[in-house]
């Protein structure tokens, strides 16, 4: 029997499910050879970004890949499908990021 079990509003909240999920999504891509200069304009473009948006983003590196998690700063807030757009258009606008992949939102903390 897989029935879900009932939980009362608080139990939800603690578990963030129901109205309390967190959606957020996940991304990927890879870095070719450039310069220190182009690595630091591309990072710091990244970073006024997620701050300016908002945003919790983890990035984790193997070698020339990078994976990442974006989700809303805000406390049970989440990330948008504007939030989706702005990085993916970041991420295809410098010249040495390919092979982008952002995912579709989802419960940031069941399904990512």
């Amino acid at each position: 029997m897989s029935e879900q079990p009932t939980r009362n509003r608080r139990l939800q909240k603690k578990l963030y499910l129901g109205e309390w999920a967190i959606l957020g999504f996940e991304f990927s891509f890879k870095l070719t050879e450039a310069s220190e200069s182009e690595y630091e304009l591309f990072f710091n473009n990244l970073e006024a970004l997620v701050n300016t948006e908002e945003l919790y983003i983890s990035l984790h590196n193997n070698s020339e890949s990078f994976e990442g998690s974006v989700t809303s700063a805000a406390r049970y807030g989440n990330a948008t499908e504007e939030d989706r757009a702005a990085i993916e258009a970041l991420l295809n606008s410098h010249d040495m990021v390919s092979e982008v992949k952002v995912g579709a939102l989802v419960d940031a903390f069941y399904e990512m």
